[in-house]
Parts: C-alpha cells; sequence; structure tokens
C-alpha cells in the first residue's frame, strides 16, 4: 500500500516532504505532481529504484528515456557537458516552467543507466512541492511521466485515481491536486542549436 500525501503547491508541507525525502533515501518510488503531468520518480542515485521505475513502465533501462528534475541550473555541471551562451539564456529565461531540454550527458549519467546514453533530460518545474522534494533530497530526482489506461485522457489527471491504480507499485503517491494532461515541452539543445521536437504545454520565449 502506498503513503498517500495531500501537498498544496503555495506552501507545501515540511513535514510531509521531509517523510516523502525518507522514502527516496530508502530506494523508494514515488509518484508526484509537476506543472504539466504527474510523474513517476525516484532518487538518481538509487539503481534498485530506477529499475522499477523501468519495470513498471515496461522498458529496458538502457532504452529509456527517463529526465532528471532539479531544484535550479545549478545542477547541470554534474550531468551535462557544458552548454554555449544562446542554451543557458534560453533555459534561464524559461525555467522554472514546463519544459524538457535534451542536452548532452557527461560521463555521469551512462553510469546511472548502465547504458551508453549520450544525452539526458532537464527539467526545473514550476511547481514547489516537486522542487522543494529535490531540495531536501540534495540531488535530482529521476523522473517520467505516467500514462492513463483511459482511452480519452493519454495522462491521468485525479491523484485519488491514480492512487488506485498504482497502489501496489509505487511507495507514495503526493496529491497535488489535479494535473494537467498535457506533457511538457520538449527542446533538444544536444547540436547546440534549439529545437522543439515536442510541443507541450510550455510556450518556448527565445
Amino acid at each position: 500500500m502506498a503513503e498517500y500525501f495531500k501537498l498544496y503547491n503555495e506552501n507545501p508541507n515540511e513535514r510531509f516532504i521531509k517523510k516523502i525525502v525518507e522514502i527516496l533515501r530508502s530506494g523508494g518510488v514515488i509518484i508526484y505532481p509537476t506543472d504539466t503531468v504527474y510523474g513517476l520518480g525516484c532518487d538518481i542515485y538509487n539503481q534498485k529504484a530506477i529499475e522499477r521505475i523501468a519495470r513498471i513502465k515496461g522498458l529496458k533501462l538502457e532504452n529509456a528515456n527517463f529526465s532528471f528534475i532539479c531544484y535550479d541550473l545549478s545542477n547541470l555541471s554534474e550531468f551535462t557537458k557544458a552548454v554555449n551562451n544562446q542554451v543557458f539564456k534560453v533555459m534561464k529565461h524559461n525555467l522554472p516552467g514546463a519544459f524538457t531540454f535534451i542536452l548532452n550527458a557527461n560521463s555521469n549519467v551512462p553510469k546511472l543507466f548502465k547504458s551508453k546514453k549520450k544525452t539526458v533530460g532537464i527539467r526545473i518545474p514550476d511547481n514547489n512541492i516537486c522542487r522543494e522534494i529535490v531540495k531536501e533530497l540534495g540531488n535530482p530526482i529521476l523522473t517520467t511521466s505516467i500514462k492513463s489506461t483511459d482511452e480519452i485522457l493519454e495522462y491521468p489527471t485525479d491523484p485519488e485515481i491514480i492512487k488506485d491504480d498504482y497502489d501496489k507499485l509505487v511507495d507514495a503517491v503526493i496529491d497535488g491536486g489535479f494535473g494537467n494532461n498535457v506533457p511538457s515541452t520538449i527542446v533538444d539543445c544536444s547540436n547546440d542549436t534549439i529545437e522543439i521536437v515536442r510541443q507541450g504545454l510550455g510556450e518556448l520565449e527565445v
């Protein structure tokens, strides 16, 4: 049975944030709100938890396109190669926001995924709940969106229904209110250019 936490974006409960971080540190998998769809995540440094997420999604880990949720841009150099000034300015201007920026990964990323990954997605959502979790944890969390079994909605939006669907698969579900059913806009910057490869919720300002 997954633990259920009700949190508010304006002022997330500090005690609950600490409990959620304890779950992550012990190898737990959580579902949490972002500024777009609900995400499935874990501590990026817990290999077993990463493998669990791949199983939940029905993916082979080496083929999975997971992203990292960061608190701010200060984590970039830990996982990505240096970006040019134009890319950095665009990221700084649009984040926090509903974007996933695809950047060239440095040598730390393949070790985490046990693969030859050359790129990594970076997310800094405009959502205090997931950012406060990352801040308290002290490093990014791995993220991937959860999909709906509903034929009409691609992404589930009701946290209570999400809890019912994922109750035996995850360790905690964080209710941050109804989610969006439009994913983030994916911006590929891996060639030192700025290319929108999926238009989602975010309107990129260049």
